[in-house]
């Protein structure tokens, strides 16, 4: 067997303890990526060869898989540099592949890393290194006085002028040698992950300026404990220049670790080393030590930000659609009008004007008309400014039948109707007529609409802007895939930039799809989509399953059986003496089908009930049926709330310390995680999600600072009115703290579908 596949071996048992499942799955799942496959396509057509991994376990596959790729490749540029040295030993060799982590295998790395002149490396030059190596000992018989005198040199860039110089330049060597000491960065390291406390001071004279960070003027807290949003407030202040942070231990504790490590007795010689460990700490090793922790609190912060902000996308994408129906869209304004769009059932813009409220009658005969006029079905009005009162004033307007009018959460919008997607969709139309169009289109099918913006644009994040950008990138961009594959795609009405998220699709083929389809009419049969320009078998086997045609030759290709099962369909009516339609219209067929009759090699029960699920409900969206809501009658400015009222919200963003919720007064109230629950809650997605319908007590109010503290509980403490609401201090500079702000964002952003497969070669010379 050869090297690279004991690596590859040795990968699959490390990850399948680390995520509590086989080896043997973790092995087929980087097989399938190998081959192409994608992570909707492995976890919902492969379930036989990953013995039923979800999407979530075979993301952290593929994202462990790359991991270790770079630690192995970290870990063979550092063999190659030190054999280049002439230093690796066979010892040194064990110690460096046995390494399981980037920290440890640069710890190793250390002593030999090239390295700028220090005051260790000059007193190396003057030839003290040998008197440094004596002192380590620690012989009780070494008089480190007589053995510095040896070293007194005049002899030019050797220069050693006295035994004080002499004994200063090898205690340099030994602080240098224990801070590069492997063990000794182990040892401190476990004491700063455990003990280190984080605390942040305001800088002198930016008091005034900093006011937003004033909770952190003078902060403390243990740094195993912060909380994310902590973490990213505070490195924030200190990136804008108005705070400075620490993460430090007890400067003793450190120094004793040290002490024990390299210290023995307390001769003469031991004196000399104990104080270059001392200095070791204080000059070397505390700002080692220090900056690796904010860098571990920083990936710790991000990655939990980071799936705050993925959880909160995933619920707005999911949230229930109203469905293919027609809609008049409203875009508020005062001083510049309503912004007024109509849209046939499938989102395309039938006519566009402006009304203004002011002029009541004019405004209300011109919907009227238009909605008898389009057959219009619903009402969609965005929730900026003038919202509410724009939908009061369609509320009272008399239809002759019911007609429902929704508030439409509007974020990103603006960014839609500036960007290029908008310009190519509406060359002719200006921005405001685009943010309309697209107000009424999420209310139809927020997915479909919403995959048109960058996510991070959408505005339901937790300091999205402060992390890791590809990090967030690819985190934001699996949850997209994952939500546009789990509700399915109609191929014949989708937009490029739906397709682009199909599993497989690139934006390239997504386009060819969207230019066949208007050439040669709708597809249907899924095999035509063969036909598309770049469109091959493998792409096709890996989108196929996820495109719908509803109205197509075949029934089952409105399902998300994969055309690769059709011929089990068609064997089990076949056997049944039926057709395929039949046995997707008659429960009664259903019950007499006898999977294991059909198990095979390559396909098993899972599969087998996957397909039978399909057949009972063909192409279900999972998505919840969609619910009228309307706000408290007469709750529309901050004034109108009273401590203790009860009233209706919904949820627009979940923090770690909190949710956010409209309640219809223009400026979101935050329900802290405190007053989520009767109970202890530890993380607010566990109670809440973004969209979700609530009910709210009011427990303080503060109109200077645009502030509304609200609770979730049965008996809220509501005593002190106008009371300063309870809220974390990070929640005094959350990218939400004013959501009108994140509307009128203008800025435009375009997302880029990123289709690179980084397991394509991850097999190569390999055979397994």
């Amino acid at each position: 067997m050869t090297m690279e596949v004991l690596e590859l071996a040795n990968y699959f048992r490390k990850i399948a303890l680390e995520q509590s499942i086989n080896p043997s799955q973790v092995q087929s799942v980087a097989e399938l990526f190998a081959e192409g496959g994608t992570v909707p396509f492995i976890a919902r057509y492969r379930k036989e060869r990953t013995g039923g991994l979800d999407e979530v376990n075979i993301i952290a596959i593929r994202d462990r898989l790359d991991q270790l790729q770079e630690l192995d490749k970290r870990r063979q540029a550092i063999l190659k540099s030190i054999q280049e040295q002439g230093k690796l030993t066979g010892e040194l060799e064990a110690k460096i592949q046995a390494a399981e982590t980037m920290n440890i295998l640069e710890d190793i790395y250390l002593p030999y890393k090239p390295k700028r002149r220090t005051r260790g490396t000059m007193a190396k030059d003057k030839g003290l290194e040998p008197l440094a190596l004596l002192l380590l000992e620690q012989n009780p018989a070494t008089d480190p006085l007589a053995e510095a005198q040896k070293y007194i040199s005049t002899e030019k860039d050797r220069e050693v002028p006295d035994v004080a110089a002499a004994l200063a330049g090898a205690r340099d060597i030994i602080a240098e040698n224990i801070s590069e000491n492997a063990a000794a960065r182990a040892e401190l390291r476990k004491l700063y992950e455990k003990n280190s406390v984080m605390s942040s001071k305001v800088l002198k004279g930016k008091e005034e300026d900093a006011i937003k960070y004033s909770d952190y003027f003078e902060w403390a807290e243990p740094a195993a404990g912060a909380p994310s949003h902590r973490i990213l407030a505070i490195r924030r202040g200190a990136k804008e220049g108005f705070l400075t942070f620490h993460i430090q231990p007890d400067e003793q504790q450190a120094i004793d670790i040290l002490f024990r490590m390299f210290v023995k007795g307390n001769s003469a010689a031991a004196m000399q080393v104990q104080a270059a460990a001392e200095d070791s700490f204080k000059r070397l090793l505390s700002l080692s030590m220090e900056t690796e922790m904010r860098l571990e609190m920083k990936n710790r912060a991000e990655e939990e930000a980071i799936r705050v902000f993925a959880d909160n996308i995933r619920e707005l994408l999911l949230a229930s659609p109203l469905g293919q129906q027609s809609v008049l869209a409203l875009d508020p304004g005062f001083r510049t009008g309503c912004k007024l769009v109509c849209l046939d059932p499938q989102g395309k813009l039938l006519f566009d004007d402006v009304i203004y409220l002011h002029k009541e009658d004019e405004a209300e005969m011109k919907i009227r008309v238009l909605a008898e006029k389009f057959r219009i079905q619903a009402i969609a009005i965005g929730n900026g400014t003038a919202g509410r009162e724009t939908k009061a004033f369609c509320d009272k307007i008399d239809f002759g039948r019911p007609l429902p009018v929704v508030m439409v959460n509007e974020s990103g919008a603006s960014v839609y109707s500036a960007s290029e997607v908008a310009r190519d969709e509406f060359p002719d139309k200006d921005v405001t007529v685009r943010g309309s169009v697209s107000i009424g289109r999420r209310l139809m099918d927020p997915l479909a609409e919403l995959v048109k913006i960058d996510p991070k644009s959408i505005g339901v994040g937790q300091y999205q802007h402060d992390v890791d950008q590809k990090k967030l990138k690819n985190s934001l961009d699996d949850v997209v895939t994952s939500c546009v594959n789990s509700v399915g795609v109609e191929i014949n009405t989708a937009s490029k930039q739906l397709l682009s998220h199909v599993a497989g699709l690139s934006e390239k083929i997504a386009a060819a799809i969207v230019e066949t389809r208007n050439e040669n009419g709708p597809f249907t049969d899924r095999r035509e989509i063969l036909k598309v320009a770049g469109m091959g078998p493998k792409t096709f086997e890996q989108a196929a399953g996820f495109l719908r045609i509803r109205s197509g030759n075949n029934p089952l290709d409105a399902s998300a059986v994969h055309p690769e099962s059709y011929p089990i369909v068609e064997r089990i009516a076949a056997d049944l003496g039926c057709t395929v339609g039949d046995l997707m219209a008659n429960d009664e067929l259903r019950k007499k089908i006898d999977l294991k009759k059909y198990v095979t090699d390559s396909i098993g029960l899972p599969t087998l009930n996957d397909i039978l699920q399909e057949l009972a409900k063909p192409g279900r969206d999972p998505r919840e049926p969609f619910q009228l809501f309307s706000f408290a009658d007469g709750i529309k400015e901050m004034t109108d709330l009273k401590i203790g009222q009860k009233l209706p919200g919904v949820v627009t963003n979940v923090t770690n310390f909190g949710a956010f919720v409209d309640i219809g007064v223009h400026q979101d109230g935050l329900v802290h995680i405190s007053e989520l629950a009767d109970r202890f809650v530890e993380k607010p997605s566990d109670v809440v999600k973004v969209h979700q319908k609530v009910e709210v007590t009011v427990t303080s109010i503060d109109i200077d600072r645009k502030r509304i503290g609200l609770s979730m509980r049965s008996k809220p403490d509501t005593s002190g009115e106008g009371r300063t609401q309870r809220t974390s201090p990070a929640a005094k500079h959350h990218d939400n703290t004013n959501p009108q702000e994140r509307r009128d964002n203008k800025k435009p952003s375009r997302h880029e579908n990123d289709s690179n497969n980084p397991f394509k070669d991850f097999f190569k010379n390999y055979k397994i």
